[in-house]
C-alpha cells in the first residue's frame, strides 16, 4: 500500500526544505533511487489512465471558472489550478487531511451517493477574513467554524458547485447540492474506508495565502458514467449529440429576446430646416410610393419581407406576402419599392 503523507508531514517537509535543513536535491535523489511502483493486488486500480486524464481535463475547466468566480466575490487575486488527480482508498484520503478542516458533503444528483469537497483551513479563514472586511491575511488558526463562519462557507461552496456543474456538462447533467458541512474528517464517512476514490487536488491561492482544495469522488458514485470518462466520448459528444442539445438550448434562449419589427410605408428626403419647420397638420408626400404598393417589413433594420397593411379587430396590422430571399433582384426592382436593397 502506498504511504500517504498527512498535511502536517507535508508542511514539515516544506519547512525543512525552505530553512535549508534538507536540500531539494536530496529529496529528488531519494526519489530517483526507487523507481519500483508498489502494486497491491488486493486493491486493484479502478480508474484507467485515460479516465484519470479526462477527470483532470474536466476539473481544469472547473478550476478556471472557480478562479474567476472567487476573484470577483472576494475582490482579490485568486488562482486555482489542478495539481494532481489520484486514486486511493477513502481511508488514505481521510488520513491525509488536517483536523479540523472544512468538509462539504456534496450530493451528486442524479448520481447515487455523495462526494466530499475539502478546503484547507488556511484558505477557509483567508476567505472568511476577506469577506468580513479584512485583508485576507494567512493565519495559523486551528479550530472549528462558528455558526456565522459556517454560513459564510456554505455560500462559498454553493457558488463553487455551480462551476462544478458546468465543468461536468460534457459528461452528465450534474446537479450537485451541498448537504452539510463537517469539520472533523472522522464524521464524514460517506463510504467504507477501503473503498476506492478519485481525488482531485487543487492548488489554491487567495492573495498571498496558499493552500489546497480536495475534491474526493467515490468509485461507487462515479461508476454509472465511468465509460463516458474518455476523450473519445467527450469529443464525439461535442461534435454530434451535445451540439444538437446546445442548439436547442440556444434556440430556447433566443426565443425570449426582443427585436424591433418595422413596417416601412416609404421614405422622403428632407433638409434639416424643413424638418425644424414641421407643424401639426403638415402633409409629407412620400417618394415613388403608390396606392397598392407593398410595404417592406424590416427586422432590426434588415429587409426580410413584403407585406400589406390591414386591421385585426381594432388594431393596425400587416400581412406578410413575400419573403425577400425568395425573389430575385430584378423582381424586387419591378415591385417599385422605395429604399435600399
Amino acid at each position: 500500500m502506498n504511504e500517504v503523507l498527512s498535511q502536517d508531514e507535508i508542511d514539515q517537509l516544506l519547512t525543512a526544505i525552505s530553512s535549508g535543513d534538507i536540500e531539494a536535491e536530496e529529496v529528488s535523489a531519494q526519489t530517483d533511487q526507487r523507481r519500483i511502483k508498489i502494486y497491491d493486488f488486493k486493491r486493484p486500480d479502478k480508474f484507467s489512465k485515460e479516465q484519470i486524464r479526462t477527470v483532470s481535463i474536466m476539473h481544469e475547466t472547473f478550476a478556471r471558472l472557480t478562479t474567476t468566480a472567487l476573484s470577483a466575490q472576494l475582490r482579490s487575486m485568486v488562482h486555482v489550478h489542478v495539481a494532481s488527480v489520484d486514486q486511493l482508498t477513502y481511508e488514505e484520503f481521510i488520513r491525509s487531511i488536517p483536523n479540523p478542516t472544512t468538509l462539504g458533503i456534496i450530493n451528486m444528483d442524479p448520481l447515487k451517493g455523495s462526494a466530499v469537497l475539502e478546503i484547507d483551513p488556511a484558505i477557509t479563514f483567508s476567505i472568511i477574513d476577506r469577506l468580513f472586511g479584512g485583508q485576507g491575511e494567512g493565519t495559523k488558526i486551528s479550530r472549528d467554524l462558528s455558526d456565522i463562519e459556517q454560513a459564510v462557507m456554505e455560500g462559498i461552496i454553493v457558488r463553487i458547485l455551480g462551476n462544478l456543474r458546468e465543468a461536468w456538462s460534457t459528461v452528465i447533467d450534474l446537479r450537485p447540492r451541498l448537504g452539510q458541512i463537517e469539520t472533523n474528517p472522522q464524521f464524514a464517512q460517506i463510504v467504507p474506508p477501503t473503498e476506492m476514490v478519485v481525488l482531485v487536488t487543487l492548488e489554491t491561492k487567495v492573495g498571498e495565502v496558499e493552500g489546497m482544495m480536495n475534491f474526493c469522488i467515490p468509485y461507487l458514485t462515479i461508476e454509472p458514467i465511468i465509460s463516458k470518462l474518455s476523450a473519445q466520448y467527450m469529443y464525439s459528444t461535442v461534435r454530434s449529440g451535445t451540439t444538437t442539445e446546445n442548439m436547442n438550448i440556444l434556440k430556447d434562449r433566443l426565443s425570449t429576446i426582443g427585436v424591433s419589427v418595422v413596417a416601412e410605408i416609404g421614405s422622403m428626403d428632407l433638409m434639416v430646416r424643413d424638418i425644424m419647420s414641421l407643424r401639426q397638420g403638415d402633409i409629407i408626400r412620400l417618394q415613388n410610393v403608390r396606392t397598392g404598393d407593398p410595404m417592406v417589413l424590416k427586422i432590426e433594420n434588415r429587409r426580410k419581407f413584403l407585406c400589406r397593411p390591414g386591421m385585426v379587430g381594432n388594431k393596425v396590422a400587416v400581412q406578410i406576402t413575400t419573403r425577400l430571399e425568395d425573389i430575385t433582384k430584378e423582381e424586387f426592382e419591378e415591385l417599385d419599392v422605395e429604399g435600399e436593397e
